[in-house]
């Protein structure tokens, strides 16, 4: 599937090898925004101190989306099941332009859809590619004014015309599964914390390199620093046919191995390392003005922290290649729908719902753990 170059970012020089790049303090630049990060960031909050976490709510961005949302929305669950719209953006914004310019405005580069059980012991996750052609609704903007609908849309730019709350309103038209709460994590918050965890464990079955990410990681196991995340989980041309889809997988496997880092952790012990780790992640994190605190991320972080990597069943939502376009993908109705049902009736996921979609194909060339 040829990739849609368009919307490419150019990397910076310095090439990593096998996961073994220097741990020196490189200059600080602001990346794109890694939905799937959200999962390390929470994590980290579930580990307890409360109230150190109470002294960071400064540090949180709250964004409010309800004008945007409306009325005219699914209905909400009372059972103590949760969904949360996980999002990243492709901004530049404090890059000089060391990334390219934006489009005409920020994008949605990432999208997780994450459900948690009424047990709050089990969660689905389902990737919505950025380049799904979908039907948006009108959306109020930001700064005053309507974006119109359109029939045949970008999904990802849905962000870009109309913020955050045009980006929730558009997976719930979508999928009619409420969301109940809206989480974007900063890239560059993201390297950092990966950095002060001490690097991110993964294995990986086959090499994966990239000369546009300037990864070269051969098969085997690795210890990865924030760097080196980044240019694993931004990777297009090092794995499957160069498409947004074989990024997801990866990204997929690296929340797994991120949680397991985290979950490794005696962060008990060290109340500083704590202190450090949450003023990393919640400058990292925008929210909905109803998470938009310290002490309720803290509240969130807790409701998740039984939640271990083998009890998230991760997926991509069911597609194909557009055929009036090769570099876009449209959602295959029946299986999506049995996607969105299992979520809406807070069961799992059906196997069969992927089977004859274009995403989730083979294994990963990466899980996590060494």
């Amino acid at each position: 599937m040829p990739h849609d170059s368009g919307n490419e970012t150019p990397e910076p020089p310095g090439p990593v090898k096998n996961g073994e790049g220097p741990r020196a303090r490189r200059p600080g630049r602001a990346r794109r925004v890694a939905a799937w990060s959200a999962a390390g960031v929470l994590a980290v909050g579930g580990t307890g101190a409360g109230l150190l976490w109470s002294h960071l709510s400064g540090n949180v961005d709250g964004v409010d989306i309800d004008a945007a949302l409306g009325h005219d929305r699914p209905g909400a669950s009372h059972d103590g099941a949760m969904n949360i719209l996980l999002l990243g953006s492709d901004s530049r914004a404090g890059t000089h332009g060391a990334y390219g310019r934006d489009a005409g405005g920020a994008r949605s580069d990432a999208a997780m859809v994450l459900h948690v059980d009424k047990s709050h012991h089990k969660a689905s996750v389902v990737s919505i590619p950025r380049d799904t052609v979908v039907s948006r609704p009108d959306c109020p903007k930001p700064d005053g004014g309507t974006v119109p609908g359109a029939r045949q849309a970008m999904f990802n730019a849905s962000f870009q015309l109309g913020g955050p709350g045009c980006t929730v309103k558009t997976v719930e038209k979508m999928s009619g599964v409420r969301m109940d709460h809206y989480l974007e994590v900063d890239f560059g918050g993201f390297k950092r914390l990966i950095d002060e965890l001490g690097g991110v464990d993964i294995t990986t079955r086959q090499a994966v390199t990239d000369s546009h990410s300037h990864l070269d990681l051969r098969p085997g196991k690795h210890t990865l620093r924030g760097e080196q995340a980044l240019g694993l989980v931004r990777t297009r041309h090092g794995v499957g046919d160069g498409s947004d889809l074989g990024r997801i997988q990866l990204q997929q496997a690296f929340v797994k191995a991120l949680t397991q880092r985290v979950n490794s952790l005696g962060l008990f012990s060290d109340p500083s390392k704590l202190y450090h780790l949450a003023d990393t992640a919640t400058k990292a994190v925008s929210a909905d003005s109803e998470l938009a605190s310290a002490d309720k991320l803290l509240g969130l972080a807790r409701e998740l922290k039984g939640i271990s990597p083998d009890h998230m069943n991760m997926v991509t939502m069911p597609v194909a290649y557009d055929p009036r376009n090769p570099s876009r993908v449209v959602p295959l109705e029946k299986a999506s729908h049995a996607v969105w049902q299992a979520l809406r009736a807070d069961r799992p996921i059906p196997p069969s719902a992927t089977h004859d979609s274009v995403g989730d194909k083979g294994d990963s060339p990466v899980t996590g753990g060494s």
